[in-house]
């Protein structure tokens, strides 16, 4: 297996990338460490931390640890509240109010360093330009606020300023960045998390299920066309479709439901390196 060089895309798709651990844990199990990584959403903080030297365990026993308890959610959250009362007052409370960047800082990991020299394996984050009408691909500078604006979901986080522009959510245009890899590794793997809308088809779905289930479905679009255009060498889709993008207190149901994608990818290596 060592004689190919492998690369790895982690897609978006909120709680339901919790799945890309068991990717990353496979490969750990396997000895394989990938050249280069690149990630949209859930997907950028995924990749970024593999690329910071965590293994799939350390994920996972990070994760189960901040989000996994109600206690550690809530001190977490209150860490990353507006700084004064007088800006809830002044600024009211609107929809997108969060700021992701808080958000983020209160979420990561120790182990994840500040900037893109400080990473172990080659990373790419993508996000959207609002005003740019484009993605952008974040290579370097200031790793957390990169994740934040890949991070950036409209309707819930504000967007991010940038290098002089303000930036939202990667996965508006870029998803699964799979592409960005093209040429740096032997093998690519690309990870899908963004699921279907899923529910009872008889009953009309809810206000915030008909918007999110929108994004999934602009996201499947966008993830479609791209793989039939150009085919990653391993493209897999985890058992997610049963969780929303904010399911994050759910990431134990996560894990399990989608475990099965380790042996998917374990058949799917040995097809492509064995």
């Amino acid at each position: 297996m060592a004689e190919k060089t492998v690369a790895v895309a982690f897609g978006g798709g909120g709680a339901r990338g919790i799945a890309h651990i068991h990717i990353i844990e496979v490969l750990n199990e396997l000895g394989i460490k990938p050249v280069a990584v690149s990630g949209t959403s859930i997907g950028a903080i995924m990749s970024s931390a593999m690329a910071a030297g965590m293994s799939g365990l350390d994920i996972r026993a990070f994760m189960m640890e901040s989000i996994g308890r109600p206690s550690n959610v809530a001190s977490r959250l209150w860490k990353a509240r507006r700084p004064s009362w007088k800006s809830v007052i002044t600024e009211g409370i609107t929809l997108g109010q969060f700021n992701v960047e808080r958000i983020i800082d209160a979420f990561m990991p120790e182990q994840l360093p500040y900037s893109f020299d400080e990473l172990k394996i080659p990373t790419q984050l993508l996000a959207t330009d609002f005003y740019g009408h484009s993605e952008v691909i974040m290579n370097d500078g200031n790793l957390r606020s990169a994740i934040a604006a890949s991070a950036a979901l409209p309707a819930i986080f504000k967007p991010v300023h940038r290098n002089g522009r303000f930036l939202i959510d990667g996965g508006i245009f870029n998803p699964l960045p799979f592409d960005v890899l093209e040429g740096k590794a032997d093998v690519i793997i690309a990870v899908d998390v963004a699921g279907f809308p899923n529910g009872d088809p008889t009953q009309r779905p809810s206000t915030t299920d008909a918007a999110f289930g929108a994004s999934q479905l602009m996201m499947q679009s966008i993830i479609a066309e791209k793989v039939e255009k150009t085919p990653p060498d391993i493209f897999l889709v985890p058992d997610v479709h049963d969780f929303r993008v904010l399911d994050f207190m759910n990431a134990d149901d996560v894990l399990e439901q989608s475990s099965g994608i380790r042996d998917v990818l374990k058949a799917e290596l040995e097809r492509v390196l064995g």
